[in-house]
């Protein structure tokens, strides 16, 4: 019916199968003429109402600018609007023109008149569309347009043909005016095809276009990923660099990205909240407030009488809560879900949702066309069995085989492409997130994780997201492949295919229960990973404490024992994955076994033919993808799922409780404190260690936990913490921190906060880089940059929590009067400042007393004097001692001893509470003078190095390295295991083949059953070898990467604990950790799985074309100039893509450091309120990187797309030459080559691909070895040692003793000479950067000599081992640095001493009563940093290690700074008596704590300028006089010899 109204309206037939049947096949001019018009046109009608709306729209575009590009392509258009125009005037010429025929009643066709009228309408269309597409804001061309004349001109093709063959055959043209037409039309169609390929930039894109090409590429481009060729031609010639780097598009960026993630994550979190409630509810609430009412009253009672400081109570709370925890072991599940769950994944979902639905649909695209090969693979067979049937056939099938296979490869890859950026956006939006968390979280949530987990949180658990977010589709597409094989597999092979799927279906369950252990083995991996970094942390943290008591031996055992416990976790994981591997690798073989055997057993008429066999195992080759990748997702979401609750926890923490006006919070500390401060004033706050001085700051700041009771600050604050946070950065950014740069303002700070003289020591003035923590910067001087951040932010109110106990008292005058006090740059301000210095109370508005965390009294000087209260009693008792002292020079209130002894008393929670990272100080040798303008920098002062990056190929010494860490008998035995399976594989199909040919053979006749049996059992013992050979490979291959692992992480232990400490100095800590996190991570779990899979792709490509040459050998031919391409192509790619991964690892370090620098100094950028400038910057870090990553995936994209194309030329010929010589082929070579080739697309692809992963990861070994190749320190032990007694005198002689820091740089200390007899008690004083600290780094050998030598009692110290010198010397560092552990091991890491005398050396540093009262005694846990104690506390740790140490010289770094007046009274007690036969140095911030030493030795600029008793140099009116005049010290001020005060005290 259809067919004969489509024949009346051509005027000639419409279908004849006649017209295939013949050896010149032909279409029949009417479906020309129909079909093959309405093709294109119904398309473009389709999509033509998108490109119209914009006609309609208003836009900003510049519509004025005619390209010349777009006026061509419309000039074209016209033109075949006039031939359309042209055909209608023909037709209607010959139906109605005057030269008509008038006899004859025929007229043209309806199809004459119709289409000319439909091609004239659609040109119209054609114009408004490309109108429309010029209005669209940023768009180069339309992609629809570029599909629509490319169908055109594919369709127009066979009229082209069908006319051209008409007027050969005739030898004329019958029909001349409409031959011209179509051929005119046609070659302008062409040329419109070609035109709708080309990019018409708009001016505006232009700029932009030069930093992105992605944003200026049309249509086939974008598909091709032809616009990253100049970036890999660029990457090949000469190695990446990040300027090299193109902008990112505005909807992969972070900001963009973290702005719609929050705004789906508050609404779903807040949900998650709700149904969090809903569940404590149900749960039953009475229990609860039980137990928090039971917290309160335990938490109060609990040391509050005592002053302890909040930490401890803060720790004592966790204690209670871990023992509960260990009750509660039974209802551990519900312990774990104690916080808003499961929304993370719904708040990805919302966020990605356009992303996802895209590639769910290229994927089932993909999928689909998946099984047209195997159908075609079919047809080909059966065209080579028939000999008769006609040659065209096989050459369309060839062709076909090759246009499904390309649009395969070009939607694969749009799907993988979409794929993997929402991966990269997955982990974005998460770092995003977790950065955004850390700074707004409560201080009750930020104590549950450490620095380390939370970092591990950005980058281990990020990580795990984006890379299942890469296969998610998996999920739903692999059930999908399965179910459309079988359905095909029924049509092949009937119900016997039901066997092979029994088989599969036994194989879930086991991979279950293989699923399952691998997940509680991945958690404990988890677990011991964290412990190892959070270990590693500590002790590069603290390495320099661990160099100076010579622990390293001890820490190096604890990390390789935890190492061990995981790398016996990581055997059992990579022993289960080799049991997966096994059943996996077996899978498909036994899968063919089961059905043929079952197929061909059932009935003897069922006979296996070729086109049946090599059908069916082209499906189970399509079976093989999403059987092995399930088992392996399901592995993966498992990983996930930690990460999820992990990541869910931290996010669903609780935040700070502030609003922009008022800070609203309670204290915790304080049972009830009020204070009013007005405007303008200086309040100073003064009281004893933990009376609660710094919790009130933290309260003022809205730290604190809740309780009752609220806060009001009206204005901005600025913040200056006992321990001075600095950021790695100029020292000009640290002081202006985010406020604009005024010079005149800048220069007042300055100069106000004295450090004028300091910028003249650094090398690079302001523009000085400071280190990470500060590193390159004394105590005193982080101080005073703090102070000066202060003062520059000119805030309304500042908090000074004691800004001036760090640093020398004649600085810390100069600082008051200029910065803090009534007449200092802040005079206007509000100031509230804590306080030792007894000396500037006088002038302050109002003081308020501490005592107990309680407010004692609040008054002014006078009046709380007058008070006769707590405060005067205190000063009058000390006063009375000294009544008839004269007033000190400096004319304050109070005599010099009130103030020292009131300064001592006043010591509260720590003058230098310093980061728990050991302050290096580095004081800069005054020699360094400013450069001058055109004077280059010296190589040496620049602090911080930019990280090496290797560049080019990785060496093959780096390959070998890992070879020689596997094991050379390993590594051979493995990769011969691996040939044999091989060779089973290529053995099985060889059989295969040989077996379909029996249907020829036995055609007529019955088929034997021995036949059978044999045919049967032959299979499949090969396709079980293949099994075996595959798990014993992969057996040897963990065995030998745990051991890889094993050698190549203690090497590099070892080394980093050997290294010198200036490495330290110069070396960002996240560096080293980035080695022993992320490059160790790659070893372990990276390397060993691409290495395997390189292995078996390799020898898996090489069967492949063995195979195919065997069956057609003609195929040799080709094969030479495509693996030239091939060659050229992988090695453009991965020149490109390894510069692309070491970019993206060296821009991966800063995200980290940045996000630890802000953790240390929460409290700082919250006070100042520079939250959102912080995210600012955490943003633009993460942009740097995902700026390798973002053309590192699309990298990916280019290669596969290319390498597929390489991969179907090998289809298309090997189909070629199979008809070409199917006369002299079976059909099962046939079947067996190109089944082969079709499984060699993916083959190939993955074997690039794993090649560069392989060189991408090899990068892992080779950063990791360039630390473990460091130079070292001199030999911890060497063949001469000292005696066991030695040092037995203790005399210290220095002989013309010159040092500088590192080469290149200039000296520090100029030729020192001294001798210091026996049990002297020197006092080291000097201002800042004179080289004290310096002094005792070269007694401990940190630093080596340049010229000259130190003898200690005749030994020259440079000749010993450095641990011999290091355990003989005892140091009671400036900052006491404590490790995670027990309290026994912070004192006696080696276990020497037995436990008795550590409770003897604990009473003698006033620790035993605090240590006694613990639950756990000596076994008690010290926090990370030594958080849970105050650090009073860890300074008396610190007197105890000296005190077992029993060493004859003792340094003192200013040790006592840091307790009150009684502790300090006891400690120099104790170190009086106990070292009074030891030689002491005391290096000395404050002239009071040395006058009672034997000799002062005075430095300036690294020389000794005097070195005498106190007396003698104040009466010379030298160095030291001026410093003492400075501190108000006369001679008076010399007490009486210390030996005499312990004769008194021993009469007493």
């Amino acid at each position: 019916m259809c067919a004969a109204a489509l024949e009346d309206y051509c005027g000639s037939i419409f279908w004849n199968a006649s017209y295939l049947e013949r050896e010149d096949p032909d279409l029949p001019v009417c479906v020309e003429q129909t079909v093959l018009v309405w093709i294109p046109l119904g398309f473009l009608w389709l999509c033509a109402p998108r490109h119209l709306m914009t006609l309609f729209q208003k836009t900003k575009v510049n519509r004025k600018h005619l390209s010349k590009l777009y006026v061509c392509k419309q000039l074209v258009v016209s033109l075949l609007f006039l031939t359309a125009i042209a055909g209608l005037g023909v037709t209607l010429g010959e139906d109605f023109g005057p030269n008509r025929d008038s006899s004859s009643t025929v007229k043209n066709a309806g199809v004459f008149y119709a289409n000319p009228v439909l091609y004239a309408v659609t040109w119209i269309l054609v114009l408004l569309c490309q109108a429309g597409v010029r209005r669209r804001k940023e768009t180069v061309d339309s992609a629809t347009l570029f599909c629509f004349w490319f169908l055109l001109v594919l369709c127009d093709i066979f009229p082209f043909q069908t006319l051209l063959r008409e007027a050969l055959r005739e030898g004329k043209v019958s029909d001349v005016p409409r031959f011209c037409l179509f051929y005119i039309s046609f070659g302008l169609e062409f040329i419109a095809f070609i035109l709708s390929a080309v990019a018409d930039i708009p001016p505006e894109l232009k700029e932009r276009v030069k930093k992105n090409p992605e944003a200026g590429a049309p249509f086939w481009s974008r598909i091709t990923f032809h616009w990253l060729n100049s970036m890999t031609v660029k990457g090949y010639k000469k190695p990446l660099v990040q300027e090299d780097m193109w902008e990112l598009n505005r909807e992969d960026s972070t900001p963009y990205i973290h702005q719609h993630f929050q705004h789906f994550m508050k609404s779903e979190l807040s949900k998650a909240r709700i149904r969090f409630q809903h569940k404590l509810k149900k749960k039953g609430v009475e229990g609860r407030d039980k137990a928090q009412d039971e917290a309160i009253q335990n938490g109060l009672s609990n040391g509050l009488g005592k002053g302890v400081s909040h930490d401890v109570l803060i720790m004592e709370e966790k204690g209670k809560k871990e023992d509960e925890k260990k009750k509660k072991k039974k209802d551990k599940k519900e312990e774990e879900e104690n916080y808003p769950n499961s929304w993370l994944i719904s708040t990805i979902y919302k966020t990605f949702k356009g992303l996802l639905i895209e590639s769910a649909f290229f994927k089932l695209i993909q999928d689909l066309l998946t099984f047209v090969s195997p159908q075609l693979l079919k047809l080909m067979i059966s065209f080579t069995e028939d000999k008769s049937d006609y040659a065209w056939r096989g050459y369309l099938y060839a062709v076909l085989l090759l246009v499904t296979a390309l649009l395969q490869t070009v939607v694969l890859q749009q799907y993988f492409q979409r794929c993997f950026v929402l991966g990269m956006k997955v982990r974005t939006a998460l770092m995003a997130a977790v950065y955004k968390k850390a700074l707004v979280v409560s201080n009750d949530t930020r104590k549950e994780a450490t620095v380390g987990e939370t970092v591990n949180l950005m980058s281990a658990d990020a990580q795990r997201f984006n890379d299942v977010t890469n296969f998610i589709h998996l999920l739903w597409s692999c059930p999908l492949q399965i179910i459309i094989s079988i359905v095909f597999l029924w049509l092949e092979l009937g119900p016997s295919v039901l066997a092979g799927l029994g088989v599969m279906i036994l194989m879930v369950p086991v991979n279950g229960f293989l699923a399952t252990k691998a997940r509680n083995i991945q958690v404990m991996n988890m677990k011991y990973k964290d412990q190892r970094l959070k270990i590693m942390n500590e002790i590069l943290n603290g390495i320099k404490i661990l160099k100076l008591y010579a622990w390293e031996p001890s820490f190096q055992t604890q990390v390789e024992d935890i190492r061990g416990e995981e790398l016996k976790v990581m055997r059992k994981f990579a022993y289960l994955s080799s049991v997966s591997t096994f059943i996996f690798s077996c899978a498909p073989a036994l899968v063919s076994l089961v059905t043929f055997g079952v197929y061909v057993g059932v009935s003897p008429d069922n006979v296996l033919t070729a086109e049946k066999a090599f059908t069916s195992i082209s499906l189970f080759n399509i079976l093989r993808f999403p059987l092995a990748m399930l088992p392996m997702l399901i592995a993966a979401m498992v990983q996930t799922a930690v990460s999820r609750k992990r990541i869910e926890k931290f996010l669903s923490g609780e935040d700070l409780q502030s609003d922009a006006y008022c800070t609203i919070f309670l204290l915790y500390v304080f049972p009830s404190v009020s204070l009013d401060i007005k405007p303008g004033r200086l309040v100073a706050v003064v009281g004893a260690v933990g009376s609660g001085k710094s919790s009130l700051m933290s309260a003022l700041l809205g730290e604190m936990h809740n309780t009752k009771g609220f806060v009001n600050i009206l204005g901005s604050l600025a913040f200056v913490p006992q321990q001075a946070w600095i950021q790695n950065a100029t020292l000009k950014d640290n002081i202006l921190f985010g406020s604009p740069d005024e010079e005149t303002r800048f220069q007042k700070v300055i100069d106000s906060c004295a450090l004028t003289p300091d910028l003249e020591l650094l090398p690079g003035g302001v523009q000085t880089e400071i280190g990470e923590k500060g590193i390159n910067l004394s105590g005193g001087q982080k101080q005073r940059v703090s102070l000066a951040r202060a003062a520059y932010s000119e805030a309304d109110i500042y908090l000074l929590d004691d800004p001036l106990s760090a640093v020398d008292s004649h600085v810390g005058k100069h600082l008051f009067e200029k910065v803090i006090g009534p007449n200092g740059i802040l005079k206007d301000k509000t100031r509230i400042l804590v306080t030792h210095g007894v000396s500037f109370l006088p002038y302050v508005d109002e003081i308020v007393v501490l005592v107990d965390g309680q407010i004692s009294e609040i008054g002014s000087y006078d009046s709380l004097r007058a008070s006769r209260g707590a405060f005067s009693e205190f000063l009058d008792t000390y006063a009375k001692e000294q009544s008839n002292q004269n007033q000190s020079e400096s004319g304050n209130y109070t005599t010099f001893l009130t103030e020292y002894k009131f300064l001592k008393l006043l010591y509260g929670s720590g003058i230098t509470k310093t980061d728990a990272a050991c302050h290096r100080n580095i004081q800069l040798n005054s020699s360094i003078k400013k450069p001058r303008d055109g004077e280059e920098i010296k190589k040496g002062q620049k602090l911080i190095e930019k990280e090496a990056m290797e560049t080019g190929q990785v060496k093959f010494s780096v390959y070998l390295q890992y070879l020689r860490a596997l094991g050379w008998g390993y590594t051979s035995v493995a990769f011969l295991v691996y040939f044999i399976q091989n060779a089973a594989f290529v053995g099985q199909n060889l059989w295969l083949s040989d077996w379909t040919n029996d249907a020829d053979d036995y055609k007529n006749i019955t088929y034997p059953n021995w036949k059978r049996d044999q045919r049967v059992g032959v299979f499949g013992a090969l396709g079980v070898a293949q099994g075996v050979f595959v798990f014993l490979g992969t057996l040897i291959l963990a065995n030998a990467s745990i051991s890889a692992s094993r050698v190549l992480h203690s090497r590099l232990l070892r080394n980093m604990l050997r290294v010198p400490m200036v490495f330290f100095d110069t070396t960002p800590i996240g560096r080293v950790v980035n080695r022993f996190a992320k490059d160790i991570f790659t070893i372990d779990e990276t390397i060993p799985q691409t290495f395997r899979s390189w292995i078996m792709c390799l020898l898996g490509v090489l069967g492949t074309l063995v195979g195919i040459c065997l069956a057609t050998p003609i195929f040799a031919i080709v094969l030479i100039p495509l693996g030239l391409i091939y060659y050229f192509v992988q090695r453009f790619y991965i020149a490109t893509s390894r510069q692309l991964r070491r970019l993206d690892s060296v821009s991966r370090s800063p995200i980290y450091s940045h996000f630890g620098e802000t953790v240390s100094g929460l409290s700082v950028i919250r006070a100042y309120g520079h939250q959102e400038r912080f995210l600012k910057h955490n943003e633009i870090t993460i942009d740097e990187n995902l700026k390798s990553v973002y053309p590192w995936i699309v990298s990916n994209r280019w290669l596969a797309i290319r390498l597929e194309t390489i991969g179907n030329m090998v289809v298309f010929f090997s189909a070629l030459f199979a008809v070409i010589s199917r006369d002299t082929l079976e059909s099962g070579l046939v079947g067996m080559s190109i089944s082969y080739a079709l499984n060699i697309t993916q083959t190939l692809n993955w074997l690039v691909r794993m090649n560069s992963e392989l060189e991408n990861n090899i990068v892992a070994v080779e950063r990791v070895s360039e630390y473990s190749e460091i130079e070292n320190e001199a030999k911890w032990i060497t063949d001469s040692r000292p005696p066991d007694t030695w040092p037995e005198e203790g005399r210290l002689q220095f002989e013309d003793y010159k040092v500088r820091y590192r080469p290149g740089l200039d000296l520090v200390l100029h030729g020192i000479t001294c001798d210091i007899n026996s049990t002297e008690k020197i006092g080291i004083v000097g201002r800042t950067g004179a080289g004290k600290s310096s002094l005792t780094n070269c007694l401990f050998r940190i630093i080596e000599a340049a010229e000259g030598r130190i003898l200690i009692d005749g030994i020259d110290i440079a000749e010993i081992g450095l641990h011999d010198l290091r355990n003989h010397l005892t140091i009671i560092p400036q900052d006491p640095v404590l490790f995670s552990g027990t309290l026994r091991m912070n004192l006696d890491p080696f276990e020497r001493v037995s436990d008795e005398e550590i409770w003897k050396v604990l009473e003698l540093s006033h620790l035993k009563d605090y240590v006694a009262g613990l639950q756990e005694g000596l076994q008690h846990e010290v926090a990370e940093g030594g958080e849970n104690l105050s650090v009073g506390q860890r300074q008396l740790l610190c007197l105890a290690r000296a005190l077992l140490r029993k060493s004859r010289i003792l340094i003192l770094d200013e040790a006592t700074a840091a307790v009150d007046l009684e502790t300090d009274d006891l400690i120099q007690k104790t170190i009086r008596k106990e070292f009074s036969h030891c030689t002491v140095l005391t290096i000395a911030h404050r002239l009071h704590s040395i006058m009672d030493s034997s000799r002062v030795m005075v430095l300036d600029a690294g020389k000794i300028v005097e070195f005498d008793s106190p007396r003698n140099l104040l009466e010379k009116q030298g160095h030291f006089y001026a410093m003492a005049k400075d501190a108000g010290i006369t001679e008076q001020h010399i007490p009486i010899p210390a030996e005499t005060i312990v004769e008194q005290s021993s009469a007493l």
